[in-house]
């Protein structure tokens, strides 16, 4: 059973920085893709960023120029660098990695983002 396990969530204040980190049980090179998406309370999970074979990447637009996705093979580990953070990326984050047709998820960890 494969494990996600998300860290580095936090409180921080407006303008901040914070990198959650995914760590994955098992080798990740052969994932068809891996992500993080978000969930604030009364609110859908939505995609936040997404890697895919190749190193292709997309994010949302409310993230885009302040976000940065990425993966270290060595360490089985993606990373979400978040930066100029606002009161509006308060959310639960997940991390996702899907190898073949299966999809597996992190627990989650929280970023608050004070004003």
């Amino acid at each position: 059973q494969v494990q996600l396990v998300e860290s580095g969530g936090g409180l921080v204040q407006a303008g901040g920085s914070l990198r959650l980190s995914c760590a994955a049980s098992t080798n990740i090179i052969s994932t068809n893709a891996m992500g993080w998406y978000r969930q604030a309370p009364g609110n859908q999970r939505e995609l936040v960023a997404v890697v895919g074979t190749g190193g292709v990447t997309n994010y949302a637009d409310s993230v885009k120029g302040r976000f940065t996705i990425s993966r270290d093979y060595a360490k089985n580990t993606m990373y979400l660098q978040m930066n100029s953070l606002r009161p509006e990326d308060t959310s639960v984050y997940y991390c996702t990695a899907k190898w073949g047709v299966r999809a597996y998820w992190g627990q989650g960890t929280q970023v608050t983002v004070s004003s």
